[in-house]
């Protein structure tokens, strides 16, 4: 089903969303930045740079509350919220958002997470929608409408039954611009070969261990790398206890930091901030390729954003084949 729809039905769409969906949109902040926020609570924003907070944390938020237990040891599960519906993401958005669902619900599901995504509501943008109208390839998939800016109008295409629902009754697109948009987005430049090279000589074992202590004395230790990026998903649970009970939640945890792996003994397998380094890298280029078959990078680039002294994945990974390949 494709559909042609201008501003304004793109407003009207939106707000129809916005009724039984908690709708986030690509918002414009005060200092040029864009990211994900309520529908309603600031400037729509559909062109720009990248969103740098991960749509995954709709999912898979940064402190999330699994179960209260009352003073009488009753436990009590949160109430359900209004569906989610995601509205601006990119390629690398979806891909990270696939890769994310591949790990929480491979067997034993993630029960929380699970529920949270079968009832999603997920629209890409793409099209010229990049800094400054650039263009951004289509993603063909993983969504259930993919919203395409076309000389300002948008070609809307429904992917699943859902998304064809909230697109009947506009008017229909011109299959020739989606067929010209399609051949744009063959044309265009990934970096992921780049991450192919670096996975390859990773794996080969063409890495010395000099390499990683150059990067790691770099880190700060920020973990701002871990905290962007859409496709980490390392967490700790913890308990806390007032007089109403105890909440039980489960937080971020970040590879980066000291304690990551430290075990009760006081024995830590990633003792060093090389050890820690390496397993960053490893993990998403060599690791998930093993597991799943794929890279747990998506070239994003948000790490690279994030992160202050520049060793975010593609900048390491640049390095890397520039020196060992």
């Amino acid at each position: 089903m494709l559909k042609q729809l201008n501003y304004d039905n793109l407003l009207q769409l939106l707000e129809t969303i916005s009724t039984d969906y908690a709708l986030q949109v690509p918002t414009l902040l005060a200092d040029g930045t864009r990211l994900l926020a309520n529908y309603g609570s600031g400037e729509l924003s559909l062109t720009g740079p990248p969103l740098q907070r991960k749509p995954t944390s709709a999912f898979f938020p940064q402190t999330e509350l699994l179960l209260t237990i009352d003073v009488e040891g009753q436990v009590h599960l949160p109430q359900p919220e209004k569906p989610v519906a995601l509205f601006g993401l990119d390629r690398t958005d979806l891909a990270a958002l696939t890769f994310l669902d591949r790990f929480f619900c491979a067997p034993p599901a993630d029960d929380i997470y699970q529920r949270k995504r079968d009832r999603a509501l997920i629209i890409s943008l793409t099209g010229s929608a990049g800094p400054e109208r650039s263009f951004l390839p289509l993603t063909e998939d993983n969504c259930d409408i993919e919203m395409s800016a076309v000389n300002g109008q948008y070609l809307a295409l429904g992917h699943s039954e859902l998304g064809q629902g909230f697109l009947d009754g506009f008017a229909d697109g011109d299959p020739q611009q989606l067929e010209d948009l399609r051949r744009e987005s063959a044309q265009q430049v990934s970096p992921a070969e780049l991450l192919q090279q670096a996975s390859r000589l990773l794996s080969e074992e063409r890495v010395p261990d000099r390499f990683w202590k150059e990067i790691a004395d770099k880190c700060i230790l920020c973990s701002g790398c871990n905290l962007a990026c859409p496709t980490c998903s390392c967490f700790g649970v913890q308990d806390r206890q007032s007089g109403h009970g105890t909440e039980r939640s489960r937080v971020w945890d970040s590879c980066q930091l000291d304690a990551f792996m430290r075990e009760a003994s006081g024995h830590n397998p990633l003792g060093s901030e090389q050890l820690r380094t390496r397993r960053r890298i490893h993990h998403k280029l060599v690791a998930d390729v093993e597991r799943w078959g794929e890279l747990g990078c998506v070239a994003c680039g948000r790490c690279d954003r994030a992160c202050p002294v520049g060793i975010g994945m593609l900048a390491v990974a640049e390095e890397i084949v520039r020196r060992f390949n």
